[in-house]
């Protein structure tokens, strides 16, 4: 069951890449999370390692580590995006 959500997700998510434009693809790349919210995120990281974390905290925690995870995919895609675009113009 978690290798056919595997699946599905990589096509979405491959579908989702063939949307980006080099442009964006650059955009997706550059995208890093303000100072302040590094510091909020890891403070949380921290208390939910040592179990300190309220009930609400704990589920803004997982939402930000879920969306961290989606970006560092969707990085991924618009890295494969930007490198298909360089060996395109290299020929």
């Amino acid at each position: 069951m978690i290798a056919e959500r595997d699946d599905i997700l990589d096509r979405l998510l491959d579908s989702l890449g063939d949307c980006l434009n080099e442009q964006s693809a650059r955009k997706i790349l550059a995208f890093r999370a303000d100072k302040a919210t590094r510091a909020y995120v890891e403070d949380l990281a921290n208390r939910n390692t040592e179990g300190e974390l309220t009930a609400e905290e704990k589920r803004r925690y997982e939402a930000y580590v879920w969306f961290g995870d989606f970006v560092a995919l969707l990085q991924a895609k618009a890295r494969a995006r930007v490198a298909k675009r360089r060996k395109a113009l290299s020929k």
